[in-house]
Formats: C-alpha cells, structure tokens, sequence
C-alpha cells in the first residue's frame, strides 16, 4: 500500500468518461477525464453500410457511440430522444451488447430490456468472447447478424473481427454498419502535463479501456518513459498494450465498478 491516496485518470471517450468520473468521485476516489478517443460523426459521403435493421435475427451493438449512432442514422423523426423508426425496425430482433454501458444506452434509446443480450457482472469481462458465451447457440444457422461499430477517420471499419469470423464459423452471416468514427484526441496544455504527471512518484495513474487509446496516447506523446507510471486495464489483451508500451506497473481488473474500486483501494 502507497498510504497516498490514488487519482485516476479515465481515458474512455468523452460521455462514458464522465460517468466513471462520477461514479468514482462517488465512491471516494479522485478521478479526471482525459478521454483518449474522440467519438465523431461520419462526414458526408462515407458509406455506412446496411441500416434496416429488419432482415437480421440480431443486431450487436460494441460500444454505446454505436447505439448512439444507429438511432440516430435510422430515425425520420424523434421525439424525448426516442428513435421510433430505428426501435420499430428492430422489434424482431436480439441487441447484443458487449458491456454493461452499451446495455444501457440500448435502454436508454427504448429498446425492451427483454431483447438486450449482455455478459453477466459475474463473468468478469465484457468483451466479444464473453458475449458470445452469453448468446451461443442463440441463433440457427443460415441467420444474419448486423455488427454496429465504428470506423477510423477515413471511415474503414475499425476494431476486432473475433466476433464475427466465429459467428461465420457457426454459420450465420454477418454485415457491417459503420456509424461514427473513431478518431485520435487532440491533447491541450493541462492534458499533456497530466500524463507527464503521471510518470512521477505518486502520480496519477491510468484507467484503459482500449489497446487503441493507449496507442493514441503514445503517439500524441512520442518519447515519453512511462516506466514510472501505473495502469489498470480492463482486459488482458489491453494489459498487454500496457505492458508493451512500458507501463511500469500494469494491473488487470474487470470492467465494472465494485472491482476496480477494490484494487485501487488495495492500493492505497
């Protein structure tokens, strides 16, 4: 234990950031925003790819900026932030989510709890892997699936492809919607002196979420010794990045609250 009390620094992107913020604030714990991915909206003429939900057995939802995206790509019109259009062409249809956060902007956008499929806070990730888990077998072979993601900033699909060359692998086919793109930060002053910071004996330590942020970060940051900083990840995949980057003290932690709470008190 450090006896000192730990900040952590939250690189989600800017919305999911700011409820973790909150939520840790809540619980005790000194937490700032420095979101490592910026969520932006495609411009005009990139292709987004099928939308009409109404074909597909499922849909699979891998952030919040894609429930975000996709409602508001499919809607005529709205009304308290609902997407009437978008959750009508979907009454068929399973939402897959990869996380707890994707869950509830599904909820929040009026989508049945009932058709949101999520891994349990038991399973301890929220990933690709954990979802599959919790949806195998689901679906029969022959039927389609549509993957909501993001894109890079030339708007060309950006993430993993684990999920979908396995449901291919079952049997079930699988397209690509593309509804916001996903693009590096643009790092002022005080955000570049907080990650300085953070390479010092008792400062700040780093909160990822994505092996792609810390690579945004890297080169935002070119020649930085992070041997003196300290992270936790939410996936050893992510760790991983961490480690490589040279981080100099990685832990891994399940993306929920309660346990990232617990490790960093453990600690302190």
């Amino acid at each position: 234990m450090t006896g000192t009390p730990l900040r952590v620094i939250v690189t989600r992107p800017a919305r999911e950031a700011a409820r973790w913020v909150e939520a840790l604030n809540a619980r005790g714990i000194e937490a700032v925003a420095l979101p490592l991915i910026e969520i932006a909206p495609l411009l005009p003429g990139m292709s987004t790819g099928p939308l009409d939900a109404r074909p597909y057995a499922a849909l699979m939802f891998v952030s919040a900026a894609a429930v975000d995206g996709f409602f508001k790509l499919n809607r005529a019109e709205a009304t308290a932030g609902r997407a009437h259009d978008a959750i009508d062409s979907i009454a068929n249809a399973r939402c897959w989510a990869t996380g707890p956060g994707t869950a509830q902007a599904l909820a929040d956008a009026g989508v049945p709890p009932e058709r949101i499929d999520v891994p349990p806070t038991s399973a301890g990730r929220f990933d690709s892997e954990a979802l599959w888990a919790q949806v195998h077998g689901q679906l029969p072979a022959g039927a389609r699936v549509l993957r909501v993601r993001g894109s890079d900033a030339a708007g060309q699909p950006a993430g993993r492809d684990w999920l979908a060359s396995t449901l291919a692998a079952a049997g079930v086919a699988v397209d690509t919607a593309v509804v916001y793109r996903r693009l590096p930060p643009q790092l002022g002053d005080a955000a570049r002196a907080l990650a300085v910071a953070s390479t010092r004996s008792a400062g700040p330590a780093w909160l990822f979420s994505s092996s792609e942020a810390i690579a945004y970060l890297l080169a935002a940051l070119p020649g930085i010794d992070w041997g003196g900083a300290r992270a936790w990840a939410t996936h050893p995949r992510i760790a991983q990045a961490a480690r490589a980057a040279g981080f100099g003290s990685v832990h891994e932690v399940p993306a929920s609250l309660d346990a990232l709470v617990a490790s960093i008190e453990s600690f302190q």
